[in-house]
């Protein structure tokens, strides 16, 4: 087993480095985090040299990889949570690959968040930062009912400037923000560190690459 994939599975049910108890869930857990780290594919100097990018979408183009991450989302809220959400939202635009079959999984409604002008009606806006400056996201103003449980999902956490930015608007719509759940997180970035809420993550980066 690699360096990686041991730290993926040792991981299994919450990222704040407590140990935690095995259970039939946890033990699932970590079994099917293998298969998943197992699949992605790594290109080199992409975006740009001296970068290793990872490449989730062999996980969707397998239906049983796709499967194994719902079940393995599903795993860890139920065994963190004892409850399902009301609401899964997921970031434009990746967390729209998964976030749909996750919340109706769970029964939940599944909210997009999406860049500024693409939604119609009244919508919440919030600012987050970007490389190159500032950008906003949205959502329409009456997705998210006061009180709602509600869970921010995405393909991979960098920075952690977009989610908390979803986080925000959360909050302002009157939601209860349950948490953050990941695919892959990019540790190096320390992006878990801006966020409101206990954060999740599937899998883990290459140290200092992307």
């Amino acid at each position: 087993m690699s360096q990686q994939t041991s730290q993926d599975a040792s991981s299994t049910t919450q990222e704040s480095g407590h140990a935690t108890t095995n259970t039939p869930r946890t033990t699932e857990l970590a079994s099917l985090k293998i298969r998943l780290r197992a699949a992605l594919r790594q290109f080199p100097d992409f975006p740009s040299p001296g970068i290793l990018f990872e490449d989730i979408l062999p996980i969707f183009a397998d239906p049983t990889l796709h499967e194994a991450l719902i079940r393995s989302l599903e795993l860890h809220i139920l065994e963190t949570y004892h409850e399902k959400p009301d609401v899964v939202v997921g970031l434009d635009a990746r967390g729209f690959l998964f976030g749909p079959s996750l919340a109706l999984k769970l029964g939940a409604a599944f909210v997009p968040v999406r860049k500024r002008g693409k939604l119609p009606g009244p919508c919440e806006t919030e600012s987050y930062q970007k490389e190159y400056g500032e950008d906003f996201f949205q959502m329409q103003a009456d997705a998210v009912k006061k009180g709602q449980k509600v869970l921010v999902v995405d393909d991979i956490i960098a920075t952690g400037g977009s989610a908390a930015a979803a986080g925000n608007l959360v909050k302002k719509l009157g939601g209860t923000l349950l948490g953050f759940v990941f695919i892959l997180e990019l540790d190096f970035l320390k992006g878990r560190d801006k966020l409101p809420a206990p954060v999740f993550t599937l899998l883990h980066g290459q140290e200092g690459k992307v």
